[in-house]
């Protein structure tokens, strides 16, 4: 019979096409993000000059990009890089050890990951409420977070629908703000730099650090759909293009949102305002564009954390599978046949660290996660490649090992640029990874 097959008990539906991929890559990617840290990114470097943060961003992500494209069509599976680092290191102590050490910095960096669209959503709102305070905004995050556990709490094709009609939000969003702002560019306020804006020295490099920390941030979910990888169709050629036209598509908007924002609203300006879209549309258009355009971006800060929660929901649900996590985690939805257990503790953690200020969020999520996850999955490509011939590789990225080399280089640049907390952080979520690991090795024993 002709159409996609029935499941089998317990197995995962692939519902997902190309369109749908692509939706989901793009609707994580562009969230509240780019409107809240245009004004972060130019104080990073003092002017125009931060939209290296981007440039230096997309040839991040796109090095990246290839490294999870590969990965993703040799093991399409629930889980992503677990899935990556078991199998990769499987005959090896590192295919049990690194795949522990994801799913415990994952307990860290994945909510806090989603937190900061909740608290993006809680603050951005404050455009309608000026007399919103931190209470509120909270209290704001945490409702939309109970709402999107709620709206996900259904089967994956009513969720791929769901995921496209938030995506075409989205991009109505940024087509206006971009239509607009190069409508009425100036590039004599765009390009206004200020004396040695592109003087070489410490202070430059780590500023541009810390320009394409933020960038990273706001790319973070190029790869959202390897984490549902057991629920796509035809994967070896869906995933590496969703990935791909993502990473192209959304790097073009950021670059040129930056660029028609501060060509409206200049760059000093920008630094000091914590809606400089929005102030943007109104000084174009009126009060009533700048509220229109905030609703937008509400839209598409929702449909962010809507993808995101769909994809880290999969995560303990593989590890669970796979005997390496709480067995609770691997149950699926009777009729829906989606892990609700996972989705509901994710949810609900979540929830709780939208608590936290974003500032601290942001730069502890990536302290914690680029280490194991990131550099991690690198060195897992090039074992596969050197010692897993039995793995097939469906696609393989092209002119091997430059972006992976890329990729290493940018990742490792990046973490050493966030700051001594942070780097502090990352690192002790590292040994006290491996201290659990052998705890939990010692009690797998003596069982």
């Amino acid at each position: 019979m002709a159409g996609t097959a029935r499941p089998e008990e317990g197995e995962l539906v692939r519902g997902f096409g190309l369109l749908q991929a692509t939706a989901l890559n793009m609707s994580n990617m562009v969230g509240i993000g780019p409107f809240i840290t245009i004004p972060l990114m130019l104080a990073t470097m003092g002017g125009p000059q931060a939209v290296l943060g981007w440039v230096l961003g997309t040839v991040l992500a796109l090095a990246d990009g290839l490294v999870w494209a590969e990965l993703a069509a040799a093991m399409p599976g629930a889980g992503g890089t677990y899935l990556y680092l078991r199998e990769a290191f499987r005959s090896t102590r590192l295919g049990r050890l690194l795949p522990f050490l994801f799913i415990w910095q994952f307990v860290w960096s994945g909510p806090l990951e989603i937190a900061s669209g909740f608290i993006g959503f809680g603050q951005y709102l404050a455009y309608f409420f000026p007399a919103m305070g931190p209470r509120e905004m909270r209290m704001v995050s945490a409702a939309v977070g109970v709402l999107v556990v709620i709206l996900l709490y259904r089967g994956i094709a009513a969720v791929g629908k769901l995921t496209v009609v938030l995506w075409a939000g989205m991009l109505v969003t940024v087509s206006w703000i971009l239509a607009s702002g190069l409508a009425h560019f100036d590039a004599g306020r765009a390009f206004d730099f200020p004396p040695g804006a592109f003087t070489f020295s410490l202070g430059f490099f780590t500023g541009l650090g810390g320009a394409t920390l933020i960038a990273m941030y706001c790319f973070l979910g190029y790869y959202d759909i390897c984490y549902v990888g057991g629920e796509v169709r035809d994967p070896a050629r869906v995933i590496p293009r969703a990935i791909l036209y993502s990473v192209l598509a959304v790097a073009v908007i950021y670059t040129l949102m930056t660029l028609a924002v501060i060509a409206v609203v200049p760059w000093r300006e920008a630094i000091q305002s914590r809606f400089v879209v929005a102030e943007c549309m109104r000084r174009l258009y009126g009060g009533w564009a700048g509220a229109a355009v905030t609703a937008l971006i509400l839209w598409c800060a929702f449909a962010s954390v809507f993808a995101l929660t769909l994809g880290y929901s999969r995560i303990p649900y593989a590890a669970a599978r796979d005997g390496n996590f709480f067995a609770v985690f691997a149950r699926l939805h009777p009729t829906g046949k989606f892990p609700h257990v996972s989705l509901l503790v994710i949810g609900a953690l979540s929830v709780a660290a939208a608590m936290l200020d974003l500032e601290t969020v942001l730069k502890a999520l990536l302290a914690a996660r680029i280490l194991v996850q990131f550099v991690g999955q690198i060195l897992a490509l090039h074992w596969l490649r050197r010692r897993r011939g039995d793995i097939v590789l469906a696609y393989r990225m092209p002119l091997y090992p430059l972006p992976a080399a890329v990729a290493l280089a940018g990742w490792l640049y990046v973490f050493g640029t966030s700051g001594p907390e942070f780097i502090l952080f990352g690192l002790l979520v590292l040994a006290t990874g491996a201290a659990a690991h052998q705890l939990w090795v010692r009690r797998a024993q003596q069982r």
